[in-house]
C-alpha cells in the first residue's frame, strides 16, 4: 500500500495538514485528491494550517499522471472533478484556513493555496502557474479565484508567461497576504465570530452586498453569552 500524500494532525486547537511527498516536491498524484477530500472531512479545531514537507509547498499535479490521461477521457473527467471536490471542501471549511508557503508552489499547488483564506509566503517561496508550458489550461474556478486576488491583468501575466515569481512579488500583486501571521492572535478570538466573519467575507467576495440571514446572525451574536463574557473581561482589564 502506498504512503499517504497528506498528513493531518491536531495540535491543540490547530489542525495541521501537511503535504508529505518531499521526494517529488509534494507534487499531487491524481488519485490523492479524493484522499484529500476525505481527510478534510476529519478536520477539527479553530484553525487549519496547510504546509509542505521537505522545503517545498507543492510542485503541482504529478505530470506522469497527466501523461497517462491522454487516451482516457473518463480518467480526465475524474481527475478534474475530484480535484474540484477537494479544493471546494478546503474552501468551505468553517474555520480560518492558512497556507504557509515556502519553496516551490506551482500549478495545482497555487490552486490549493488559493482555496485557503490566507496565504503566507516564507523567505524561499516561489510561485508559477504553468499550464500553458505543457499545453493545457487551468480550471475555471481557480482562474476565478486568481483574478479575484490579483486582477485580470496580473492573472494574464502569470498564466501567459508561466513565469516564476518570488514571495515579495506575490505579496506586491496580492497573490499572498503577508510573510507571517500571528496564529495565537487568531486563536484568541471567538470561534463563532471567526466562522461568521468567514461567511460574510465569502459572500462579499461573491458580490453579495447584503444578506438577511447574515443580518440575523449579526443580531444573534450581539445578544449571545460570549459577548457578555468578553466585554466583562475587557472591563476587568
Amino acid at each position: 500500500m502506498s504512503r499517504a500524500m497528506f498528513r493531518l494532525f491536531h495540535d491543540g486547537e490547530i489542525a495541521r495538514l501537511t503535504l508529505d511527498r518531499a521526494e517529488a516536491r509534494n507534487a499531487i498524484p491524481a488519485t490523492a485528491w479524493a484522499e484529500l477530500a476525505l481527510l478534510l472531512g476529519k478536520v477539527d479545531g479553530r484553525m487549519l494550517i496547510v504546509a509542505g514537507a521537505g522545503g517545498a509547498f507543492c510542485a503541482g499535479a504529478d505530470l506522469a499522471d497527466l501523461a497517462t490521461m491522454r487516451g482516457d477521457e473518463a480518467a480526465r473527467i475524474r481527475f478534474r472533478e475530484e480535484m474540484r471536490a477537494a479544493l471546494d471542501a478546503l474552501r468551505n471549511l468553517p474555520m480560518p484556513t492558512i497556507a504557509r508557503i515556502d519553496g516551490p508552489c506551482y500549478g495545482a499547488g497555487v490552486a490549493l493555496a488559493m482555496a485557503c483564506d490566507v496565504r503566507i509566503a516564507g523567505p524561499g517561496a516561489r510561485f508559477a502557474i504553468t499550464p500553458a508550458r505543457i499545453g493545457i489550461s487551468y480550471p475555471q474556478e481557480d482562474v476565478h479565484r486568481l483574478v479575484g486576488l490579483v486582477g485580470a491583468g496580473q492573472a494574464a501575466r502569470l498564466l501567459f508567461t508561466a513565469a516564476e515569481i518570488d514571495g515579495a512579488e506575490a505579496l506586491r500583486i496580492g497573490l499572498v497576504e503577508a510573510d507571517e501571521i500571528d496564529e495565537a492572535a487568531v486563536l484568541a478570538n471567538d470561534a463563532a465570530s471567526l466562522a461568521e466573519l468567514k461567511r460574510v467575507i465569502a459572500l462579499a467576495a461573491a458580490g453579495v452586498r447584503s444578506d438577511p440571514d447574515r443580518d440575523r446572525r449579526f443580531d444573534a451574536l450581539i445578544g449571545g453569552d460570549e459577548i457578555a463574557r468578553r466585554l466583562e473581561a475587557l472591563r476587568r482589564k
